[in-house]
């Protein structure tokens, strides 16, 4: 399964950066296939341990403040690994080939 998210504070001011540095940290010590981008954390496992990182992040969050603000989409594929990268690498595949039609 992945699981993009974005966790943050909220009622801290202007700037949460501190706050998903240490949610990010989490989901980087985790060990788990992992990707950060301006706007979503993705993580890749089975949902147990997926969702153990998701709150553990949360937790991080809380620590700067009363309350948490979380965002999460996942897609369930039972049995698919590699997806991260794989569902990137058919999308260029499908570009290239739409450049040469």
């Amino acid at each position: 399964m992945l699981i993009a998210f974005s966790v943050a504070p909220s009622g801290t001011g202007d700037s949460v950066s501190a706050a998903v540095a240490d949610a990010v940290r989490v989901v980087r010590e985790s060990g788990l296939p992992n990707r950060t981008d301006s706007m979503f954390t993705t993580i890749e496992g089975e949902w147990d341990e997926c969702l153990d990182v998701v709150k553990r992040a949360c937790e991080a969050v809380g620590r700067h403040g009363e309350r948490v603000s979380l965002v999460l989409k996942a897609d369930i594929r039972p049995g698919r690994t590699g997806e991260m990268q794989a569902k990137l690498d058919r999308l260029e595949a499908a570009i290239t080939h739409a450049d040469h039609d």
